[in-house]
């Protein structure tokens, strides 16, 4: 078998769904503005977030890193999908293959992380309410924060490194809309399935742990939310962690097709798909679906944009 050199001066051909789909221009057309819908969404978001001081609480802080994430990871994945589409040049070198890869598995793996502190910060806001100020300190808060990037970024880093540290066939097309550790070991021309088996359990461990601690804390929640004497109470928190569950349903849903869904399991029509919705659909919809039934996010916004209209009138 000949094997063609994963070097630095090497290069992968990316061949994704705009390419397999019957209407492609269309779909273009649609990712184009799934993206510029997450930019300004997450970027807004994230302005209030820095710019009114009554959302520099726990619950907000970490929505902010939310969004923060959602807007870099769909920021590496869909400018590069819709240029190389319209100029038809879908090649990556090695090096931008590797960087992608890690951005990736670090953002995505933070975002795992994250959600889960969340769940935990929502927890300790309705079954622990006296204690919240101790528990969901500022110091606490941004100890999740650093865990959450750092631990994301060590595992992307050493997963990435071991990855592109195959021959790769002399095929060079890659099923997949951008570089990721699945369609890739497809290229190797090594035997990868204890790599693979090692993928499936960083799966278990970056998606399915948080995952389960999340729908612990949200037990405990709805098991306190039914006792509550209060209607108003009840349905605030209803309303918050709906919003919550739904965006946790929606990433994981996609993540954990694609990493821990058996490989047998996979086609890369079926990668694509899931691929698209967890990095350009998700981070698209998850600040309105946080911002719209949210009256102090809903409240901050006008009152930040309210503050900055009149100067603008005035010059």
């Amino acid at each position: 078998m000949e094997f063609w050199n994963s070097t630095l001066g090497s290069g992968f051909i990316l061949v994704g769904i705009l390419d397999g789909s019957g209407y492609p221009e269309l779909l273009c057309a649609a990712i184009t503005a799934l993206y510029f819908l997450a930019l300004t969404s997450n970027g807004l978001l994230l302005l209030v977030i820095t710019m009114d001081a009554r959302l520099h609480v726990p619950m907000y802080l970490l929505l902010g890193q939310l969004s923060l994430m959602d807007l870099l990871l769909t920021s590496v994945i869909t400018p590069k999908a819709v240029i190389d589409f319209l100029l038809k040049d879908n090649t990556i070198s090695f090096g931008g293959c590797a960087l992608q890869m890690f951005l990736e598995l670090a953002l995505g793996s933070a975002e795992d992380l994250l959600l889960a502190f969340m769940a935990y910060d929502r927890y300790v806001a309705i079954c622990q309410p006296l204690n919240y100020t101790i528990l969901m300190s500022h110091k606490v808060c941004w100890l999740m924060i650093a865990t959450s990037w750092i631990l994301a970024s060590l595992s992307a880093l050493g997963y990435s490194i071991y990855t592109m540290q195959y021959s790769f066939c002399k095929s060079r097309q890659v099923n997949h809309l951008f570089c990721e550790i699945p369609p890739l070991l497809k290229l190797a021309c090594a035997d990868t399935s204890r790599y693979e088996l090692m993928v499936y359990l960083m799966g278990v461990t970056v998606l399915i742990l948080p995952l389960a601690a999340i729908l612990a804390s949200y037990s405990l929640i709805l098991f306190t939310v039914l006792n509550m004497p209060s209607n108003e109470g009840r349905k605030k928190a209803l309303v918050t962690c709906s919003s919550h569950l739904t965006v946790v349903g929606m990433w994981y849903g996609g993540a954990s097709f694609m990493y821990v869904l058996p490989s047998q399991f996979h086609s890369p029509k079926q990668d694509n798909i899931s691929s698209v919705f967890y990095t350009i659909v998700t981070p698209a919809l998850n600040p309105l679906i946080y911002s719209l039934r949210n009256k102090e996010v809903t409240g901050a916004l006008k009152r930040v944009l309210g503050k900055r209209l009149p100067t603008h009138s005035n010059l």
